[in-house]
């Protein structure tokens, strides 16, 4: 049983046991009065007092830095529990010691953020219909537990919150390979991504990489292939990104950074606000559909549909490993899986609302632009320096060979059935 459940029970039973014992002394005396009676309200008082504290101090010790295995082995729990048997009484437990368990996940993203929040709460909806209410999720928006993205990954590896909705790639100063379970410049698209995720090694790495930071970690989101960005002026050469102030995070930010960007990582729910005030001088954000949402264009009208930085930006879940030991089985195969459809649902979700969404900012005044060859190659070169200099790390390196070797099977076929399929279609529908 879980410390929380088993600290409930112990001094919810405590102050039972105070309570029988008055109690029975009172009816034992054949001369009680008022006065006995009047003791008896105090005394029922601090029962109520004492229940009333003991969830206090489960729930305060939910949230704290205490290990539940740490809290358990100091002998503090099963002091407790020799206490509640010592009594001979057999209780029935409090509902929140009967089989229901709560999360808490904070996340990267701004409270109804267009797609990227979506998933979230997809995922926190669909564990809550399956458990039938024995497992909620409650989300905290960024800002709401937690402010800054670097906050969010130390409140769950810390155990202040049980689990993230996130881009595992804003935790590449934590370790580079994050970047692989959301993306890398001239990576894979989304269908690569989940091809080698779920069937060709992907989830295992992910997995590994989590334990070295107590977490256990699931895709949960894809956004699809990103726009290259809203610039103020056009981008004619490579040259153009010396001193541009620009928000991508990740190893492709990175990449911007040796043509001479000045690159900022700022939260999504800032850089709408960051664009306004000139305190960047462009971003990148998803797509026609979130851009629109977050309003961009009311600011610049260059729009690039097109970029090297995240061609299927995967979003994740990870939960702290001690947190998730403490779950039924049942319980984390259900978040297994609500992470796998918000998967699936997410990338569906942007790819629906994309080319509408587009049309739209077209009639408003947005022009649509495509990068020049020459930017393409210089993105091009800067990428492959960044992903160098990071292969002397084993683990960034044996995940990068598996990404590359797994990408390049899925493209070949790829190109040889859906390639042909779609320029044949095209031709012979006009469409």
């Amino acid at each position: 049983m879980p410390m929380l459940h088993i600290m409930s029970s112990v001094l919810v039973d405590v102050g039972l046991c105070i309570g029988l014992h008055y109690r029975r002394l009172i009816g034992n005396n054949c001369c009680a009065g008022p006065e006995q009676d009047n003791d008896a309200h105090q005394i029922g008082s601090t029962v109520h007092s004492v229940t009333t504290l003991s969830f206090f101090v489960v729930n305060h010790l939910e949230t704290s830095h205490m290990s539940r295995r740490h809290f358990l082995k100091t002998g503090a729990g099963a002091a407790g529990a020799a206490a509640v048997a010592g009594t001979g009484l057999i209780t029935s437990a409090p509902a929140i010691s009967q089989g229901r368990e709560k999360l808490v996940m904070v996340t990267t993203w701004g409270r109804g953020l267009a797609g990227v929040f979506d998933a979230a709460q997809r995922v926190a909806d669909s564990v809550n219909a399956m458990s039938d209410g024995t497992l909620e999720i409650e989300i905290k928006a960024q800002g709401e537990l937690v402010s800054g993205i670097p906050a969010v990954f130390d409140a769950v590896t810390a155990g202040q919150a049980d689990m993230y909705h996130g881009a595992d790639y804003y935790w590449v100063g934590q370790h580079p390979a994050f970047a692989f379970f959301t993306a890398v410049p001239f990576g894979m698209t989304a269908l690569e991504l989940n091809n080698w995720y779920y069937h060709m090694g992907g989830h295992d790495l992910h997995r590994e990489l989590g334990e070295e930071f107590g977490l256990v970690s699931f895709m949960a989101g894809n956004t699809g292939a990103q726009s290259g960005g809203w610039f103020r002026k056009k981008i004619e050469s490579a040259d153009d990104f010396k001193g541009l102030k620009f928000r991508m995070p990740g190893l492709g930010g990175a990449a911007l950074g040796k043509l001479g960007a000045s690159v900022q990582t700022i939260a999504g729910s800032e850089v709408y606000q960051a664009l306004a005030s000139g305190a960047i001088d462009g971003t990148e954000w998803i797509g026609p559909w979130a851009d629109e949402k977050a309003g961009f264009q009311e600011i610049t009208k260059f729009y690039y549909t097109s970029g090297f930085h995240e061609p299927g930006a995967g979003l994740n879940i990870g939960i702290n490993a001690d947190r998730w030991a403490s779950l039924k089985p049942h319980h984390q195969k259900m978040i297994e899986i609500a992470c796998g459809d918000a998967n699936s649902w997410n990338l569906h979700q942007y790819l629906a609302n994309n080319a509408t969404a587009l049309d739209r900012l077209v009639a408003g005044g947005v022009t649509p632009l495509e990068f020049p060859d020459s930017v393409w190659d210089a993105f091009g070169k800067a990428s492959r320096e960044v992903l160098d200099e990071n292969m002397d790390d084993e683990f960034f390196a044996k995940t990068h060979d598996s990404v590359m070797s797994s990408m390049k099977l899925s493209s070949r076929w790829a190109d040889l059935s859906d390639g042909i399929y779609t320029r044949q279609r095209s031709r012979v529908t006009g469409g």
